[in-house]
């Protein structure tokens, strides 16, 4: 009887310990899921970053912006590290932006997901802007919103014939973010205004003409310039930019072929010269173009936008204000308050 209770106990001291093993293991694979999100490597002279969340075409999340913001922090201060590249996996997407949809459920449950988001996206993006460092964007893809956040502010911006550039933030009522209102404005004549509140895509050849990337590459080239890239020995960004020249200049693709929106650009400037949206809107109204009408088609305000573009996709947002003859100074002036001791310090 002593044995047989004996046996008992190993065989259920034996089955806890094999469900402890298979949650160790569904714990690791967890684990290993979220950090394999962003695969960060050194790579010769380079950081290099993959954004690595294909199916949801690079979105970032917060364990991302963390995870690349700390090695980006390394990497700078690391002499064995001349040059950081970021790039997007799957062949679709550099990145579509924030992972909204994530953020947007958390407002909803009341959790502070969405400040802390921003705040560490809003970091990192500084981070970017200020490096030290050659930072090169293989912009090779849809790159929109946050994606734009962590390329556009970097040193080098390599697109290709696959590139969607696009700040579609006002479509779920969410102001230009990730700095766009400092590079947006410092486009050539009013282009800035015209895409931060369309959030008009531009592709291809387009995202290289109006400044947005440096340099324009061949899709198919893309890797054997990071070959070439990562094979300089401690390069300096004339190095680099020489490289990137190169790949640049041997590149046909969509030469010939004229920028999207030149003929209408005289109307862009006109129409989106004025100082507020709703005198903006008048102008177009005036104009009475094809152009100028289709451009007309376009807080609670993000949450809902969130919902009627990605939830619910039934494109029908229920904006608080209604219109906007009912947005008051005070309202705009609240957005811009200080945070006080939340302040963003760069």
């Amino acid at each position: 009887m002593g044995q047989q209770n004996v046996w008992r106990l190993m065989s259920r001291f034996n089955s806890f310990r094999r469900t402890n093993i298979i949650l160790q293991h569904l714990r690791m694979s967890k684990h290993t899921e979220a950090a394999e999100d962003v695969l960060l490597e050194k790579k010769g002279c380079a950081g290099v970053i993959t954004l690595n969340r294909p199916k949801l075409l690079n979105a970032l999340n917060l364990n991302m912006t963390q995870q690349i913001y700390s090695q980006l922090k390394k990497w700078e201060q690391d002499p064995e590290t001349s040059l950081i590249i970021i790039k997007g996996a799957g062949g679709k997407a550099f990145c579509a932006g924030g992972d909204i949809r994530v953020i947007s459920d958390a407002i909803k449950a009341k959790q502070k997901l969405a400040e802390v988001f921003f705040k560490e996206e809003y970091i990192l993006n500084n981070a970017i802007a200020s490096l030290q460092k050659p930072y090169v964007a293989l912009i090779d893809g849809i790159t929109m919103g946050g994606g734009v956040g962590i390329s556009v502010h970097g040193q080098f911006r390599v697109a290709t014939e696959k590139s969607v550039f696009s700040m579609p933030e006002t479509a779920i009522g969410l102001f230009p973010d990730v700095g766009g209102g400092y590079f947006l404005p410092r486009l050539q004549g009013k282009l800035g205004y015209f895409l931060a509140l369309t959030g008009f895509r531009l592709k291809g050849r387009d995202v290289y003409r109006v400044g947005i990337a440096t340099h324009f590459v061949d899709s198919e080239k893309v890797s054997m310039l990071e070959e070439d890239l990562v094979a300089l020995k401690s390069p300096s960004k004339e190095n680099v930019a020489d490289v990137l020249e190169t790949y640049h200049t041997q590149s046909k693709i969509d030469q010939d072929k004229s920028f999207i929106l030149e003929e209408h650009l005289d109307k862009i400037n006109r129409c989106f010269s004025a100082n507020t949206v709703e005198q903006i809107i008048e102008n177009l109204q005036q104009d009475g173009s094809p152009f100028a009408l289709e451009q007309l088609k376009r807080g609670h305000d993000f949450h809902e936008g969130v919902r009627a573009v990605l939830v619910d996709k039934d494109q029908s947002p229920k904006w608080k204000p209604a219109n906007l003859k009912e947005v008051t100074d005070e309202d705009l002036d609240n957005y811009f308050k200080s945070l006080g001791s939340n302040d963003l310090k760069f």
